[in-house]
Order: C-alpha cells, then sequence, then structure tokens
C-alpha cells in the first residue's frame, strides 16, 4: 500500500514510516520540516510542502497516487498554544480541513489520524476509556478534538474510513538508533531528565510534589514510540468506510515523575538533580489509558513500553546512536 504520511519527518512519524516499510508498504512523507527533520526520512520519498498548500498537496497525491493517509502533521506544545491559538487552529485545523479536501479530490478514503489524550482534559476517573467525556483544558487539545469531529462529519458525508489514535506519553527510541526524539524546545519529560543526565542541563524541575499520588508527584502512562508506530500500522486495515473509530494507546500502566527520575539514574548510572517546583495549571495528578479496546479490533499491544527499556533507548539514542544519524555525525 502507498500511505501518504503528513508529518513523517517528525518524532513518531518517522517511526511509524519505519513500522510501514517493514510491514511492505510504501511511506511517502510529505512535511514543511518545520519541525520534522530530512534526515530522518529513510523508507520512501520526501514530498516538501504544507498541508494548508493546496496546490503543492494536491500535486503529490497525483504523483504518488496513495491508497491511504496518516496525519501527524499539527502543531504540539500546550504552552505555545495558550500564547497562539489563532496559530494553532491554522495549522492543526485547517490542515485537516485542507488533507480532508485534496483526499476527497483524489479518491482517498483512508486515514489514520494523530490524536492526544488532552482531548479528554482532566479525567473523572482513570483509567481513561475511549467513551468517557472530552473536554480540552487548552488550545491544543481543542484543536486534536475538533479534528476528530471533522473526521466523524467526513465519515457521515463522504464515505470515509477513518481511525484516531489518542496518544499517551510517548517516549522512547528506535531500538536501532535509525530514529528518536529530536524536538526543538524540548518539552517532555524523559528526554529532559536524560539531558540532566548528560550534563546537558543542571537538573530536572519536578512541577508539584504535593498531589494526591504515592509520592507526591504526577503519574503518567508511558508508551514508547515504537509501540504507537505499530498501532498506526495496524489501524490502517482497521479503518471501515463511513465509520469513525476512535482508541487509547496506552499501557494501562502509570508511572510518576519521582520513578522516572530515579529509574533513569539507574539505567544512566549518573546523578540527576531534581529540584521542586510549582504546579503547572491544568496538570491532572494522573493519565493513565486503558488500552483495552486497541487490544480487542486492533489485535495491539504494548510489547516494548516497559519504562526501563523506554528510557535505556532514549539513552542509547542521546548518546550513541544520535551523532550517527543526523547530519554532519560520524557515520
Amino acid at each position: 500500500m502507498r500511505v501518504l504520511v503528513a508529518g513523517g519527518a517528525g518524532y513518531i512519524g518517522s517511526h511509524t514510516c519505519k513500522a510501514l516499510a517493514e510491514a511492505g508498504h510504501l511511506p511517502i512523507v510529505y512535511d514543511n520540516l518545520h519541525t520534522g527533520h530530512a534526515w530522518a526520512v529513510k523508507w520512501g520519498p520526501l514530498e516538501r510542502g504544507d498541508l494548508n498548500d493546496a496546490a503543492t498537496l494536491g500535486a503529490a497525491m497525483k504523483r504518488h497516487r496513495p491508497e491511504a493517509v496518516i496525519n501527524f502533521a499539527a502543531l504540539a506544545y500546550v504552552g505555545e498554544s495558550t500564547r497562539e491559538p489563532t496559530m494553532y487552529y491554522r495549522v492543526n485545523v485547517g490542515g485537516m480541513v485542507g488533507l480532508l479536501e485534496a483526499m476527497r479530490a483524489n479518491d482517498v478514503a483512508r486515514i489514520v489520524f494523530s490524536s492526544s489524550c488532552a482531548t479528554y482534559g482532566v479525567p473523572a476517573r482513570v483509567p481513561i476509556v475511549e467513551d468517557m467525556p472530552q473536554a480540552p483544558i487548552n488550545p491544543y487539545g481543542n484543536t486534536k478534538l475538533v479534528g476528530e469531529m471533522l473526521l466523524r462529519d467526513a465519515c457521515a458525508a463522504h464515505g470515509v474510513a477513518a481511525v484516531a489514535l489518542r496518544y499517551f506519553n510517548a517516549a522512547g527510541a528506535d531500538a536501532a538508533g535509525e530514529a528518536g526524539e529530536e524536538h526543538d524546545p524540548e518539552t517532555h519529560l524523559i528526554p529532559l531528565v536524560l539531558q540532566a543526565a548528560a550534563g546537558q542541563r543542571p537538573d530536572i524541575a519536578v512541577f508539584g510534589t504535593d498531589y494526591d499520588t504515592p509520592d507526591g508527584t504526577c503519574i503518567r502512562d508511558y508508551i514508547h514510540v515504537t509501540d504507537l508506530a505499530s498501532a498506526h500500522v495496524a489501524a490502517l486495515s482497521a479503518c471501515a468506510p463511513g465509520r469513525f473509530q476512535a482508541f487509547n494507546l496506552g499501557t494501562g500502566i502509570g508511572a510518576s515523575i519521582n520513578e522516572i527520575i530515579a529509574l533513569s539514574r539507574r539505567v544512566t548510572g549518573k546523578p540527576i538533580a531534581a529540584k521542586a517546583a510549582p504546579r503547572r495549571a491544568g496538570d491532572p495528578p494522573r493519565l493513565v489509558a486503558d488500552p483495552a479496546l486497541a487490544g480487542r479490533t486492533l489485535g495491539w499491544r504494548a510489547a516494548h513500553s516497559d519504562p526501563e527499556n523506554i528510557i535505556r533507548t532514549a539513552w542509547q539514542w542521546m548518546t550513541v546512536h544520535r551523532q550517527r544519524a543526523l547530519p554532519g555525525g560520524k557515520g
């Protein structure tokens, strides 16, 4: 299958391109390289363009004639979304509109969408199941929810086959070192902790130490990026004409910030200084998925998401593989 991967030069997108190629598909990356990296495109052609550029997107679709689309293309910084909401709606929502219009014009009716647990907001209980209320608390989460709404309407109006995958906390790196996490700025906990281990920052800030959790710090469900990638491949086969489906992607097991820091010290053998900081507004004490529906429907499970493996592969990327993968590296 030829699959147009919008945002395929990014973190999760590049890992998914590898998984698609290993499954016998051809990933065609469509990316404006605003946050993605050309060096991460290794398993198929790169078409440089923006989803809001109808002419370039249409030309890419006509050239490659994809049979399905996976959409990762989005801005994804929660704090930035609160400062620049119109930019987030223009890119995330406008991009989805442009993509759906291009799909319709080119007879492509199958799409897998990179959604987020941010659509749930502050959940009433955990673990979170797919039919719980979606009440985002920031513009980023709002744009992901609107993306799902657009897909529901396209399924009803045009027979589109759509799957939305609601990620929890993506982390880790490709075990073979062919892809990894490269964000600027970096906001995710595990790479920030490992930067402290590598001496690239003096310490790691722990935002809130008085939550109603066993050690007082927030609990999150960390999912290995390789497991996320495999779910996208499985979701392509689950797409059904005229039907919208949504699945949580997580492990069902949470780890606290303090537990991640302690485990990182053990994996790296490095001291990692941590300092307490005030809570951030809107941070729920616990975000943990119930991934049972994805297991039953997609035949998917998180096979690589033990926290120690997540941290080990992320550390290997940062200290061993990264220099070989990036331009100007050692090999």
